[in-house]
């Protein structure tokens, strides 16, 4: 299967396609979050760093015992950052729920980062 990046979509690309959660391999292939804001521009949003993973305290006392430890939101935020793409990437819907029609799949451009269509 492959890794794959998400994309959520606030532009109208068409029936099925309009407000999910698609998926491409055509773009940085790393489980990255993008988003497609009405205009058609595409962002990046990054969530790195805004985290910690820190041991839980109650557990550290107890030597021979596996350490429980979790992840506690630090405070930062994430980034939106633009994404100047040039190029064509093949996207598809990330949960398809109907058994009996085909799979579907659009090719969208951007150039500099806006859809063209």
């Amino acid at each position: 299967m492959g890794m794959f990046d998400s994309i959520r979509s606030s532009y109208d690309l068409g029936p099925g396609f309009w407000d999910k959660e698609l998926q491409t391999k055509d773009l940085s292939s790393t489980m990255s979050y993008y988003w497609i804001n009405p205009a058609g521009q595409l962002f990046l949003i990054d969530y790195s760093h805004t985290a910690d993973y820190v041991p839980d305290p109650e557990d550290s006392t107890m030597p021979f015992r596996r350490m429980k430890s979790y992840w506690k939101p630090n405070g930062n935020r994430g980034k939106v950052q633009p994404v100047f793409l040039t190029n064509t990437i093949k996207v598809y819907p990330a949960r398809w729920d109907s058994k009996y029609a085909p799979f579907p799949t659009l090719k969208i451009t951007f150039i500099d980062g806006v859809l063209r269509t």
